[in-house]
């Protein structure tokens, strides 16, 4: 970045817009905590509350999982800071049911919503996982 080609920036903001000059998603993978798995398991979602439970529950599909988190597509949008209970395709992945916060939500087009959520407790990954019959972990 040319700092001559903007003046009036304090040494704080010009710091701010280095670090985000770096932010690109191959910085962000080499960051992440945790591998992820690039795996299409079914995962049920519900509200993680005992007064909430049952009273609604959403099927959807993993993008990708890690110890620390997943990615998954629901049908409808999961609120940003709640806290769900997933409980994973036990067949196709071999996972507890876990407790998660949803640290975003976004649109992939009117019946389909990708959500990244954290686990409060590390997961074990299985060494195994089902292959389907594309090759590809599902």
């Amino acid at each position: 970045m040319d700092e001559r080609n903007l003046p009036g920036l304090d040494a704080d903001s010009m710091e701010i817009l280095r670090e985000l000059e770096q932010s690109t998603p191959e910085a962000v993978k080499r960051l992440r905590a945790h591998a992820r798995l690039t795996i299409r398991a079914r995962v049920i979602v519900e509200p993680a509350n005992m007064s909430e439970r049952g009273s609604w529950r959403i099927q959807g599909v993993t993008g990708d999982l890690s110890a620390g988190g997943t990615q998954i597509l629901v049908p409808r949008p999961l609120h940003v800071g709640d806290i769900y209970l997933l409980s994973f395709d036990r067949k196709a992945i071999d996972i507890a049911p876990a407790f998660a916060r949803c640290l975003r939500s976004r649109l992939v087009r009117e019946d389909a919503f990708e959500a990244g959520l954290k686990f409060f407790e590390p997961v074990s990954l299985p060494e195994q996982v089902s292959v389907g019959e594309h090759g590809a972990a599902v």
